[in-house]
């Protein structure tokens, strides 16, 4: 019997060790999402104490998605190359320096390049975690930790902005920073203690450097484009020129990782069914979960008429039920395989979002409650099975880059959602104002309606996927 055979009936027969491995993950996976949540949604504080520009302090949130998302591939192919865990904790220790180094910040620019610091660490723990959890754990149970690992991802999200706001009112601003630190202390030591050091699968492989960084530019050029399209204009040649130079760097990658032995990404596992349906439907999952965010705030907000307070209470319930959700999809997965949940939940969403486009000034709260309920049991029902349809559709040498392609997904979805959702209501909008909520509910509708075809799109993208994999 070999080592990894032992190892894997170890995992089987006596799975506490997978559990207090998955301690480690589920910790990191938290604090991430903890940090950035509070960090965001404290950004009309930073401005004022900061004494800065609201454009200016918007590339804290710019530069932490393109150090992330870009560098999310190459921190999963070095983990499939030496280790998912060496990778993994030395990121949590980067993430934690970056933290610490923020809550010391003098200056705008200061605090832009330390949260750099901090989604350079992001980046190599997003794109190990679940390959850690798909080592831990064996295949029928991987969609229940997957659903527990999204459950923290969600509590992090929904408790960062309260927890933000409550300890920044006492504190002050840099006190969001120290409430992070702590926790990533925990994932650290948990990490180091618990989670087993995987066999390496390709020490003879050398890294690829040069696919590395066109992926790296390429997608950061796009990333800019969509990000900024709305301060420069889609038309501008700044926007043209980013998304042009991005796309032909992407081109360029394609070209190179074909004709690589040992490439950065083996393009090779697209042509599999098994994983590009699920991945190409996490991109549209994104986009409508992107887009949600951004125009339901305006619903309520603009339309409404509601104060932030109002629209918190309202906007809570999406987060609540995708939450409650996600470990049963999980365990559903695990028995019936991923299609049938990821499928539905996709559904789910599509007509969510549809109602949700027929809502207008006298519909009552309780209906957009309710609408926002239904919202969340598509993308929580989706979530974890089509995590665990990806992970579960690529071989052990490449989880960690099946990982990083996950986590480049939902950047890469967030950010279109956001580029779509806004360009469909500021075309509808056009011309009127933005404080009319005559006109703001129907391009709200309006760009619903659109984002409900594209969830109605992922739901067919889902459906084509091996029936019973898992």
């Amino acid at each position: 019997m070999t080592a990894h055979t032992r190892a894997s009936v170890a995992r089987r027969v006596a799975p506490f060790g997978a559990y207090t491995a998955f301690a480690g993950v589920a910790v990191g996976a938290f604090v991430g999402p903890l940090d950035g949540s509070m960090v965001n949604s404290m950004l009309p504080v930073l401005t004022h104490e900061l004494d800065i520009e609201i454009a200016t302090i918007g590339w804290l949130l710019t530069i932490y998605m393109l150090i992330q998302t870009g560098l999310m591939l190459s921190f999963g192919r070095l983990g499939d190359l030496y280790g998912h865990k060496p990778i993994y904790v030395g990121g949590l220790a980067v993430f934690l320096v970056g933290t610490a180094l923020s809550s010391l910040a003098a200056t705008p620019t200061l605090l832009i390049a330390t949260r750099a610091v901090t989604a350079l660490g992001s980046a190599a723990i997003w794109a190990n975690s679940a390959a850690i959890l798909t080592h831990a754990f064996p295949r029928e149970r991987r969609g229940r930790v997957l659903g527990f690992q999204s459950m923290m991802v969600q509590l992090g999200n929904s408790l960062g902005p309260p927890l933000g706001g409550l300890v920044a009112g006492l504190l002050g601003w840099r006190a969001i920073f120290w409430v992070t630190i702590p926790v990533t202390v925990v994932a650290l030591v948990l990490s180091l203690r618990f989670i087993e050091r995987d066999e390496p699968s390709g020490r003879r492989q050398r890294f690829d450097v040069a696919g590395a960084a066109l992926y790296m530019l390429g997608l950061m050029g796009v990333l800019v484009a969509l990000n900024q399209g709305h301060a420069w204009g889609w038309g501008s040649f700044a926007v043209i020129g980013f998304l042009a130079l991005g796309l032909v760097l992407l081109l360029g990658f394609v070209v190179l990782e074909r004709r690589l032995t040992a490439p950065m990404l083996d393009l090779r596992l697209f042509r599999q069914r098994a994983f590009a349906a699920p991945v190409v439907t996490a991109v549209l999952n994104f986009v409508c979960a992107g887009s949600v965010v951004f125009l339901t705030p305006i619903y309520l907000l603009l339309g409404r008429g509601l104060s932030p307070a109002e629209a918190g209470l309202v906007l809570v319930t999406k987060p609540l039920v995708m939450c409650s959700l996600t470990i049963l999809s999980g365990s559903l997965a695990d028995r019936i395989g991923s299609r049938i949940p990821a499928t539905l939940g996709m559904l789910i969403l599509s007509l969510g979002l549809f109602l949700l486009s027929r809502v207008d000034g006298e519909t009552p709260l309780s209906m957009v409650v309710v609408t926002l309920g239904i919202i969340g049991a598509g993308l929580g029902l989706f979530g974890a099975p089509n995590s665990s349809a990806v992970m579960g559709a690529v071989p052990e040498s490449h989880r960690g880059v099946a990982a990083a392609i996950l986590s480049t997904a939902r950047t890469l979805g967030n950010t279109l959602g956001l580029g779509l959702a806004g360009a469909v209501f500021a075309t509808v909008l056009a011309g009127h104002e933005l404080t009319d909520p005559a006109y703001v509910v129907p391009a709200v509708s309006a760009a619903f309606l659109t984002i409900s075809a594209l969830a109605l799109l992922g739901a067919m993208t889902s459906a084509t996927r091996p029936a019973m994999q898992r």
